[in-house]
């Protein structure tokens, strides 16, 4: 199957990396309707946001500039993994015997094994430049606390982690990425926050979420002026900072005469989907471009498939400003499923609006389907993907036997978002069947979001 004009790999040198992160919001003809302050139920300005964030970031977040410059000294941080390669998936094509096309762009080659480290880089640049001496974070997974903390040791930056309970004992060995690169982290919901003791009185065994995880962390960063609060997904300035990958990708897609007609990420809180995909908008948006772009979560946590578009709290408890999101509502409690990184109950503004205006698509996988296109994967290229981005083969499988079923050939590109070294206990119990799929019912929906209802909280 060798093509000379499609190689295996298809590399960038260093000085063909993006010098600017592009912003869809320039390009958008809806723009997200603005957040809301949790009291007050008023668009929240730069002072609201100012416990939280360093004021370079509180600009990004609602900055209408096509492109911001990438400060030089995040740059050459990029360069130790950046740019990262593009693949054309032969050997899946082969085990599809798909006329379809397979790209990935692979970002596990970051020295925290995922796409991570894009925004933890420039957000601790950005904390250390005002002067920042701890920062708190949350992580689901654990791949955004490993890559905050080697980004926040790289400038001297203090670091509190809360981990979701159910993938703090289920995922150990990120525990010890995060504290060999110096972090404090800490079974969320955990005893160090008022939230997190309400929470462990009311249920000793509460699994934990990222929404609970959140709100232990914003309060520890609002009691102390000395601390700030960072997330690893959803806000504007963090999908920002994660267009990097589609930027590279539309550059090595050129060097072989390619471009996608169907681009998947999986979808958790939005950074992975938006890195892939948002340079790519940018031709639908303005060229009007035909290519679907799908965005792929756990039918266990269903936000976009089944979700309202309605303003909620990004955490659990309601201290966070109120985003304009689809969501399931923001006290949904998720199943305890293997990708934990897409466990959260609600959408970015951004990439709400794009669904909300049908630029972008939304899709549902099972967790069994998800590990056993992650097997074929395995098989077919070598590399054991993280359980997130396994989502994303699923849909790109999906696709490619339609393909082939329609006799059609088509070009598709994902976002391999991670690799699945620290996963292989969830792949164990795959492989001895014990692993479940899980559904949520409407009725579970519902409740949640009657929530949101009773708490009067403003509809779109």
């Amino acid at each position: 199957m060798k093509n000379k004009k499609h190689p295996k790999k298809i590399y960038l040198n260093e000085n063909e990396m993006p010098r600017a992160w592009y912003n869809i919001m320039a390009d958008m003809k809806n723009k997200p309707l603005p957040p809301l302050h949790p009291a007050t139920k008023k668009p929240v300005g730069p002072e609201d946001l100012a416990p939280l964030f360093p004021m370079e970031l509180i600009k990004q977040e609602v900055s209408t500039e096509k492109f911001i410059e990438i400060p030089e000294e995040v740059l050459e941080i990029y360069k130790i993994w950046r740019p990262s390669p593009l693949i054309r998936a032969y050997g899946l094509e082969k085990a599809l015997d798909t006329p379809a096309k397979i790209y990935y762009k692979y970002e596990g080659v970051s020295p925290a094994g995922s796409h991570k480290p894009n925004t933890a880089v420039p957000q601790a640049y950005y904390n250390y430049k005002e002067g920042v001496k701890k920062i708190t974070t949350e992580t689901g997974a654990g791949q955004w606390g490993s890559a905050l903390s080697y980004a926040t040791q790289l400038f001297g930056i203090e670091l509190q982690v809360f981990m979701v309970k159910v993938s703090y004992h289920q995922k150990p060995y990120r525990k010890t990425m995060m504290r060999l690169w110096n972090a404090d982290v800490v079974p969320s919901p955990s005893p160090l926050t008022e939230v997190g003791r309400k929470i462990l009185e009311e249920d000793p065994e509460n699994p934990g979420s990222l929404g609970i995880a959140i709100s232990e962390a914003v309060e520890m960063a609002v009691k102390d002026p000395h601390t700030k609060y960072a997330l690893g997904s959803v806000l504007n300035h963090v999908l920002l900072h994660q267009t990097v990958i589609g930027l590279e990708a539309k550059k090595q897609m050129e060097k072989v005469d390619a471009y996608p007609d169907v681009i998947i990420g999986c979808f958790g809180g939005g950074s992975n989907f938006a890195g892939i995909s948002f340079p790519f908008l940018e031709d639908k948006l303005l060229k009007d471009q035909k290519m679907r772009v799908i965005a792929v979560e756990p039918e266990s946590c269903p936000k976009l498939t089944r979700g309202q578009f309605r303003y909620d709290f990004g955490d659990s408890v309601g201290m966070t400003p109120l985003i304009p999101m689809f969501t399931l509502g923001h006290t949904f409690m998720p199943p305890s499923i293997h990708a934990g990184g897409l466990r959260y109950h609600g959408a970015g503004a951004i990439v709400s609006q794009l669904l909300k205006d049908d630029i972008i698509e939304a899709s549902a996988v099972h967790q069994n389907e998800s590990f056993q296109a992650g097997r074929l994967f395995a098989q077919a290229e070598g590399i054991i993907p993280a359980p997130e981005s396994t989502h994303a083969i699923a849909q790109t499988i999906r696709e490619a036997l339609q393909a082939k079923e329609e006799g059609l050939e088509k070009t598709i590109l994902f976002n391999l978002s991670g690799h699945g070294h620290l996963d292989l206990g969830a792949y164990e119990q795959f492989l001895e069947g014990k692993t479940q799929d899980y559904s949520v019912t409407d009725e579970q929906i519902s409740k949640n979001l009657k929530v949101l209802d009773h708490m009067q909280i403003p509809k779109i």
